[in-house]
């Protein structure tokens, strides 16, 4: 049976003009058969947090086989030298210099059963969503869902390369989704 743990919860703060003023990544733990997971390491500030959450789980970070990059932002993947051994995964059109990573091409790449890495661009051209078949049907969205306000308002990111695709990429997440896990913030339920 596949499992998702909150490592950390994310937030993402702004001035009153929009501007953003601090911005730490939700990172998310999947077990499923064969396979530690871990999607978005996030930033060196909630570090303290994930190395709790791991303790806290039961699994080391060595544990860790793959790690899944939804988009190559900084507060995404500060974490990422916490998992030294872990085959990482991004999309293709990422500018990151990862030399051993695997990049995933086209619209959707099986990870492992159960496990898809799915293409949601908008936010950025390489934007991907983690669709994970569990007890529920969980996305774990990145940026293409950087709050719950964007999905349900239905407002692409403020931050982003082609509002018409992060539009097209909510309504691909929430034809989907039971329960989505934005890139900043608490997991939330679609209905």
């Amino acid at each position: 049976m596949i499992q998702l743990d909150i490592l950390a919860v994310g937030d993402l703060e702004r001035d009153e003009e929009g501007n953003i003023l601090k911005a730490d990544s939700t990172s998310v733990l999947i077990r499923a058969p064969g396979h530690n997971i871990v999607v978005d390491p996030s930033t060196r500030y909630l570090r303290p947090s994930v190395k709790t959450s791991f303790k806290q789980i039961g699994v080391f970070p060595k544990e860790v086989d793959i790690v899944v990059l939804t988009h190559s932002h900084g507060d995404h993947l500060e974490n990422l030298d916490m998992y030294k051994g872990a085959k990482v995964y991004i999309h293709e059109g990422s500018d990151l210099d990862l030399p051993d990573a695997k990049v995933v091409r086209g619209e959707e790449f099986k990870l492992c059963e159960g496990v898809r890495l799915v293409h949601t661009p908008g936010h950025c051209p390489e934007e991907m969503s983690v669709f994970v078949d569990a007890d529920r049907k969980y996305v774990v969205a990145g940026d293409a869902i950087p709050l719950e306000d964007n999905f349900f308002r239905n407002i692409a990111p403020r931050i982003n390369t082609d509002e018409g695709l992060a539009l097209q990429s909510i309504k691909k997440i929430r034809d989907y989704a039971d329960v989505i896990i934005p890139g900043h913030g608490f997991p939330f339920m679609t209905e």
